[in-house]
């Protein structure tokens, strides 16, 4: 004989153990997703200052390609809202050095005076990062036009003066044959160096030093040993950063293009 007992179920325990049940699956479902789908990953930027043993400062923005940008501008960098710091050379308005992203200038067209489009009346040392490639390069060049890249759409371009941090002997006659201005005189200086790994390295130094100085600086301060090559940038009072609060204004002059990060 069978005995069946009537047993009393608390209405609040019932709703707490539904409860409990349902946060475990909807608990579950969330990690079942997130282990299907990767997050973006955004390219991550270091702000950092360094001190070489000759004494030169160095503040430097450690970032990757992708997280690059170049744009025209008519103001201080440490004015702005992006960060970053200057770009390449220019003369009353006109950009003198290549600044082009996909084939497009930062300020006009393709082939217009100081439009970014020209390393103008010199060939000069122009970072290229050949995105379908996965490559940065030097190339010293005259025009855009000129670049040697994988896909003319999936690039950018900066100009300024060669470094040439693999040419310990003849980095400085390379430097001057491209008219690297007052190379032996202490001054405010800027660049753009890249590693083995492509990080790439925004350098701006606030202490007037020659550009031995400041490459010897750079060479001995940044990319642990792994630095591939870089560029003079604009110098003196053009030599301008902006990291969240940390700014270097140069002498407080407008500059007319910048090298700035998009995250």
């Amino acid at each position: 004989m069978h005995i069946f007992r009537v047993v009393k179920v608390n209405p609040t325990s019932l709703l707490i153990y539904v409860l409990i049940m349902l946060i475990s699956f909807i608990m579950t479902l969330i990690l079942l997703t997130r282990t299907q789908v990767n997050p973006p990953i955004h390219p991550v930027s270091v702000y950092s200052i360094k001190h070489g043993s000759n004494g030169v400062i160095l503040h430097t923005i450690r970032t990757l390609p992708e997280n690059i940008g170049l744009k025209a501008i008519t103001a201080n960098v440490a004015d702005l809202q992006e960060n970053g710091i200057n770009g390449g050379f220019f003369w009353q308005g006109y950009l003198l050095s290549i600044a082009v992203i996909n084939d497009q200038p930062v300020k006009g067209k393709p082939g217009d005076y100081g439009s970014g489009w020209f390393n103008t009346d010199r060939k000069r040392g122009t970072l290229v990062w050949d995105e379908k490639a996965k490559t940065f390069t030097i190339q010293v060049v005259e025009a855009a036009d000129e670049l040697k890249v994988t896909d003319r759409a999936h690039y950018w371009a900066q100009g300024g003066v060669s470094m040439g941090l693999q040419n310990p002997d003849g980095w400085a006659s390379q430097a001057i044959s491209e008219e690297m201005p007052v190379i032996g005189e202490k001054r405010m200086r800027s660049g753009i160096v890249y590693d083995k790994s492509n990080k790439v390295y925004l350098v701006v130094a606030p202490t007037p030093c020659t550009g031995e100085q400041f490459r010897t600086a750079v060479m001995e301060q940044i990319g642990e040993g792994e630095l591939v090559d870089g560029l003079f940038l604009d110098g003196d009072g053009s030599s301008q950063l902006k990291v969240a609060n940390n700014v270097l204004p140069g002498d407080h002059r407008e500059i007319y293009q910048m090298i700035k990060l998009l995250n």
